[in-house]
């Protein structure tokens, strides 16, 4: 395996961000919503124990299907808490869109210092000190306003409103609690599920890639500098707007949020839950700097993106749709039948990811 091979195996099937059910016991819930049927017949359509962006349900009584996400950006929030937060709030927002929903209303929690204390901002903040010379020191007041206008200015760009949220000064730790749960309304007839269909599916990007949120490189040494993600307010819109425009078609057959480990995470984890593979060509992917490697446009975490799955016989209606959103979109690859997912850059693979890694593969990563 090469290093970026390793670095996505890892995110994918190591790291507790894709594998939450190794932290958690989702038996739990799962015993408790065995009673949903009994009370609510019917309510919940996608749960926790789905693998996907999000949660849907149908509110009892009534024909308004419901579609819910939370999510953290806690440790972004310390080099960049203005932006961490947005992104936060903007990747909350992306995973109700991906079930094939509007997000409409948030709750956020802040979790932080006591407000006098100071605290660094910036490349050294995890360090105690600055040794960059490009830091801030500011108070924890300082920068939880900082946090709530990133999630302030996301939803206003989003037309989506703050209801609500929790806040608390109790923590000791240099990372901050930033989280936001995201409500949406289904306009989808049923919701979009991210596990891929069928073989020959083409995949469809929307959006931009660029070289920001590349922690996945930086743990795999590919990079000397963590960049976490830059929020995307226009872009998120336009994005947003345009893959409800897809929805409008009927012709989505799956679809998923590009979050962590970018393009490589979507793409494998929607192949392997469907039970299929993909073939991806990464030089066809919209990019937004001329300065780009192919390893980044593989793993990069950059916002204001979304993966469509569609028939070939519906590719051009559904970026027609796209377009006339003003949405940035084009086709990067296909479903196989295979049980691994391949990633070319030109005439170069640049990985190969299988759905289920050999025993020796996983012992490897530490090597």
């Amino acid at each position: 395996m090469n290093k970026v091979e390793k670095a996505l195996i890892h995110a994918l099937f190591v790291h507790l961000h894709h594998n939450t059910d190794k932290a958690i016991d989702f038996n739990l819930f799962k015993q408790l919503n065995q009673k949903i049927e009994q009370t609510w017949p019917g309510a919940l359509l996608v749960g926790p124990d789905a693998n996907d962006d999000a949660a849907v349900f149908r509110i009892p009584g009534s024909d308004c299907f419901i579609t819910a996400k939370m999510e953290s950006h806690c440790s972004p929030s310390v080099p960049r808490p203005y932006d961490a937060a947005a992104t936060g709030a903007g990747g909350a927002m992306r995973d109700v869109v991906a079930m094939g929903a509007r997000p409409i209303f948030l709750l956020d929690f802040i979790g932080t210092r006591p407000l006098e204390e100071q605290v660094i901002v910036g490349p050294c903040g995890f360090d105690g000190q600055c040794t960059c010379g490009q830091c801030q020191i500011m108070t924890s007041k300082d920068r939880i306003n900082l946090m709530l206008k990133g999630i302030a200015d996301m939803c206003e760009t989003m037309g989506v409103f703050v209801v609500g949220g929790g806040f608390s000064t109790s923590f000791s730790d240099i990372v901050p609690a930033v989280v936001v749960s995201v409500i949406g309304k289904q306009v989808t007839e049923e919701p979009l599920t991210k596990p891929a269909k069928s073989a020959g599916d083409k995949v469809i990007i929307v959006g931009e890639t660029g070289t920001d949120g590349n922690d996945t490189l930086y743990r795999a040494g590919l990079v000397s500098v963590m960049q976490p993600a830059l929020a995307c307010f226009i872009e998120e819109r336009t994005t947003m707007e345009a893959t409800l425009s897809a929805f409008a078609t009927g012709k989505i057959k799956a679809c998923s949020d590009l979050g962590a480990a970018g393009i490589g995470a979507a793409v494998c984890e929607s192949a392997r839950f469907g039970g299929l593979g993909a073939r991806i060509e990464l030089d066809k992917v919209p990019v937004n700097t001329g300065s780009i490697t192919p390893e980044e446009v593989f793993i990069c975490e950059t916002q204001a993106r979304m993966l469509l799955q569609v028939a070939a016989d519906d590719v051009d209606e559904v970026l027609e749709a796209i377009k006339s959103k003003n949405g940035i979109a084009a086709v990067i690859g296909e479903i196989t039948a295979k049980d691994f997912n391949i990633f070319t850059y030109g005439d170069n693979i640049i990985a190969t990811i299988p759905n289920k890694p050999s025993p020796e593969q996983l012992s490897s990563l530490s090597d």
